[in-house]
């Protein structure tokens, strides 16, 4: 992590379901190591070197990666697949965040 910050993604869940220009999001962008541009929508998009290219990605499926590694590590412990899981938001959450922590689930195949 320390010997690349701009590709070390932490946080993202602090902007999952939000725009861009939101109070929130513009103040903790400015602390961000890695670069969050304005997408479609107003989405913020979070812009990082992946498989060699520089890519985009919303801040939900970044969160469906990492949610795709837990569910993978999860069924080589338990044996079988894994379709179902309780996925807990922080209690401040708005219903865009909820909602957009939801859609990372389903993407993720949960």
């Amino acid at each position: 992590a320390a010997s690349n910050p701009i590709n070390t993604l932490f946080d993202v869940k602090r902007i999952i379901g939000q725009k861009i220009h939101d109070g929130g999001v513009s103040l903790d962008v400015k602390r961000f190591p890695y670069t969050v541009a304005p997408g479609p929508d107003d989405k913020p998009m979070i812009e990082v070197d992946y498989k060699e290219k520089k890519q985009q990605f919303p801040p939900e499926q970044i969160s469906a990666m990492v949610l795709s590694y837990m569910k993978e590590t999860a069924e080589v412990f338990l044996g079988r697949p894994v379709t179902r899981a309780v996925i807990t938001v922080p209690a401040y959450f708005n219903d865009s965040q909820r909602q957009a922590t939801k859609d990372a689930g389903a993407i993720a195949g949960l």
